[in-house]
């Protein structure tokens, strides 16, 4: 038993506020730790699995079965899978309100599994699809029927509401399995996100090699039927591990907590902030304590808001007058929104590897003696550079950087950001010129007009996929582990959200700008950049452009983290971390081994 804060610990439990499915003070023991997150890594994987098996192969099934060109197909894509990526922070506020992580997860989980099940009638039963056609010319084949879409497109849209209940709840679920307070489980905590995203990828590689594999070459329904059974076993998996999981307690609504401050602050705009932080309106540290939460003390950023924490009059409408740590809880989440927008330009980045990537694929000689390679398989390569680069970073990189800095993860979060943000730079400018040199040779062998196939191989394609995968390992890891890391200990699902809602914003940002670009450069009589026959198309200006958008965007990345305030950890395990880090480096300099 020691005391912290003032109150009673007791060592054989978590201190971080955390209990069992009835509620109840958990052993620490007996709960959490890497047993609770396998259950909750294995979930992911096969969850992956399906997700990638659909999205992965998603614009040929609309191409070749649906008979829609090559900007409608891409943006149907990209809108998806940003209602896919958005709709996380609808379910992060569920979560962290009313229903908690696990429950929320729960329900979610069947509603994506019957998105599942109905996608997989759709492109199974000939009744809900047009009539097979082999003409190259879209235009010409028949359109699939009102009815058809509707079935098509209500089995997506299920299943992007179902995975915005498991998205943000899952990975926010497992990190949660290590408790703060605890410096060995800190460090472990500290690479869950590496090993997360490097198990989660294996789902990803079988969708990207064995499951496009299938949809292309033996068919559609086996294609889309093993994923929702994969699905249907990671969700018993996960069931399973409930003995084991510790459980944080919902704390109300995240946004009218955050709203609460705003409107204070506004309603006494003209009240001034006193010097001294001791004299703004706070709970005692015991108070908190018995909700099994924690007190932030002021900081000197944002103060505008401090405003809602000025005690006026006995006026103590919590819309009037706010503590301390509300205060500050909104604080943290707004200072993220900055570094937030600065990842919309690479998740744009992003939406290209299922869409215009694999577009470019099927123009080129996919063959390797007798065998056709499908695509959309190249995406795997992305997985494989992701799996190599992860464990190569956290067995590696990371200890050699700690000589060096004596931060216990190497680098900053925001460090590594930006090493992401450079390789996104330099995957576009690889990829226009990649195109460019394509496009030559098509002109070469006369190809350009009848779009037929360009003599060259698909692997030509494979360094932009290979440093996609790199900067993943730097910049996705990253941003996970930041967003969830910098929120407030109860608005963790939100937090976590906030890295989901950027890649759906990427891809609406993807599906306007190629309308837009495709559009303008049609005008004046121009082909345009992008065309149905892509031997016509300059995709190589598009990635020119998209290249010069990294670069702007990596100087807006670098101005808003200049200016940026990590949030104060709640416990000082990472200050312990630190501290043996110095006495192990001091330690090998005094007693150098022989």
């Amino acid at each position: 038993m020691t005391m912290e804060e003032g109150r009673v610990v007791n060592e054989d439990y978590t201190q971080d506020g955390t209990v069992n499915i009835k509620g109840k003070p958990i052993l620490r023991s007996k709960s959490g730790g890497w047993k609770a997150c396998s259950f909750v890594v294995v979930y992911e994987v096969f969850e992956r699995m399906a997700y990638y098996g659909i999205s992965s192969n998603l614009i040929l099934y609309l191409t070749t079965k649906l008979h829609q060109g090559t900007v409608k197909s891409a943006n149907n894509v990209t809108n998806w899978v940003g209602t896919i990526w958005m709709t996380p922070i609808l379910g992060a506020y569920v979560a962290d309100a009313f229903l908690g992580r696990y429950w929320t997860f729960v329900i979610a989980s069947t509603i994506y599994l019957s998105g599942m099940c109905l996608l997989t009638l759709a492109v199974s039963l000939p009744s809900l699809k047009p009539p097979q056609c082999f003409d190259k010319d879209l235009t010409k084949c028949a359109k699939a029927s009102t009815l058809q879409l509707a079935v098509f497109y209500g089995a997506l849209y299920t299943l992007a509401v179902g995975t915005g209940g498991t998205k943000p709840n899952i990975s926010t679920i497992g990190a949660d399995q290590f408790d703060d307070f605890h410096p060995k489980e800190k460090l472990h905590k500290l690479s869950f996100f590496n090993w997360w995203m490097f198990s989660i990828f294996f789902g990803t590689l079988f969708a990207n090699s064995v499951l496009v594999y299938i949809q292309d070459n033996v068919g559609w329904t086996l294609g889309y039927a093993l994923p929702t059974l994969g699905l249907l076993v990671s969700i018993m998996i996960f069931v399973a591990g409930t003995p084991f999981y510790r459980h944080k307690v919902p704390a109300g609504s995240t946004f009218t907590r955050m709203a609460r401050v705003i409107v204070a602050a506004l309603r006494k705009w003209k009240v001034p902030v006193p010097s001294d932080s001791k004299e703004l309106y706070e709970l005692d540290k015991e108070q908190y304590a018995k909700k099994g939460s924690y007190r932030i003390d002021s900081t000197p950023t944002l103060r505008f808001l401090d405003k809602a924490s000025v005690k006026t009059d006995s006026n103590t409408s919590p819309w009037m007058l706010c503590t301390v740590t509300q205060v500050e809880e909104t604080k943290q989440m707004l200072r993220m929104i900055p570094i937030l927008v600065a990842t919309f330009v690479p998740s744009t980045m992003m939406a290209q590897i299922n869409t215009l990537f694999v577009k470019q694929g099927t123009t080129l000689d996919r063959h390797i003696g007798s065998f056709k390679i499908p695509p959309a398989s190249l995406a795997a390569f992305v997985t494989v550079s992701l799996l190599v680069c992860v464990v190569l970073y956290d067995r590696f990189f990371v200890k050699i950087m700690q000589r060096f800095t004596k931060n216990p993860r190497g680098i900053t979060l925001l460090q590594r950001m930006g090493i992401g943000l450079v390789i996104h730079t330099l995957i576009m400018i690889i990829a226009s010129g990649t195109e460019s040199y394509r496009l030559k040779v098509a002109r070469e062998h006369g190809v350009v007009e009848s779009g037929g196939q360009v003599p060259l191989s698909i692997f030509i394609l494979l360094p932009q996929f290979i440093l996609m995968g790199t900067a993943d390992a730097f910049l996705e890891v990253a941003k996970i582990e930041f967003f969830y890391d910098q929120a407030p200990e109860h608005m963790k699902s939100i937090g976590t959200s906030y890295s989901t809602t950027t890649l759906g914003i990427g891809n609406f940002i993807s599906s306007f700008l190629l309308s837009t670009v495709s559009h303008l450069t049609k005008e004046h009589d121009h082909k345009g950049w992008i065309l149905n026959n892509l031997n016509e198309s300059h995709l190589d200006y598009y990635y020119a452009f998209f290249a010069v958008l990294n670069f702007l965007n990596l100087i807006f990345f670098a101005f808003v983290t200049r200016f940026y305030v990590y949030r104060v950890e709640v416990s000082d395990s990472i200050d312990q971390l630190a501290k043996e880090l110095k006495e192990k480096t001091v330690s090998n300099v005094v007693n150098p081994k022989d």
